[in-house]
């Protein structure tokens, strides 16, 4: 198990050197973010999904940073901040929407003719009018965002702690039963 892990993930140097994380510098050589722990796996799992959901830029050095701070595994913590990606954003952020908006109880935000379309051409104008879009959207969006980043980070820290304390109680059970044939 502990193989498969080592393959996916990148290794401690590779991440050392990328250029958004080196000013974490000597932190990152504490070599308890490097190892494969169920506290630091399922923390470092739980920040990524925290910060892959509530963020929407720079998600992966605020989980590499936080991993460093809280010692979790920082490869788990970067690596599960792909939680949101181009095909899972619009549905978590659809489902935040309406999360927040059923607590809150507004309704839908006002869009007006001229608010439909980009003004101007290139990617500037483009982010500036999903970035409008996106704050059109306001207090329900924000709320629900951080209520679903919550909930989702611990429930991935429960859930791979559950797995990792099943996979350890069906090894020795494995080994009870071997050493009982003997």
């Amino acid at each position: 198990m502990k193989g498969a892990w080592r393959r996916l993930l990148p290794d401690a140097e590779r991440v050392r050197e990328h250029r958004w994380l080196r000013w974490l510098g000597p932190a990152m050589q504490h070599p308890r973010l490097w190892r494969i722990t169920r506290r630091g796996v399922a923390l470092g799992v739980a920040l990524g999904v925290f910060f892959g959901l509530l963020i929407p830029i720079a998600q992966i050095p605020l989980s590499a940073a936080v991993a460093v701070i809280l010692r979790a595994n920082v490869p788990t913590a970067v690596a599960s901040t792909l939680v949101t990606n181009p095909v899972t954003f619009a549905p978590l952020y659809y489902t935040a929407y309406r999360i927040g908006t059923a607590l809150i109880g507004e309704g839908k935000p006002r869009v007006t003719e001229a608010s439909l379309e980009p003004r101007g051409e290139g990617i500037g104008p483009l982010l500036a009018f999903w970035w409008g879009r996106i704050t059109a959207l306001g207090k329900p969006l924000l709320l629900g965002l951080a209520i679903l980043a919550c909930t989702m980070g611990l429930s991935a820290y429960l859930l791979i702690t559950l797995l990792w304390r099943l996979k350890i109680s069906w090894a020795w059970r494995q080994r009870k039963r071997q050493r009982a044939r003997r």
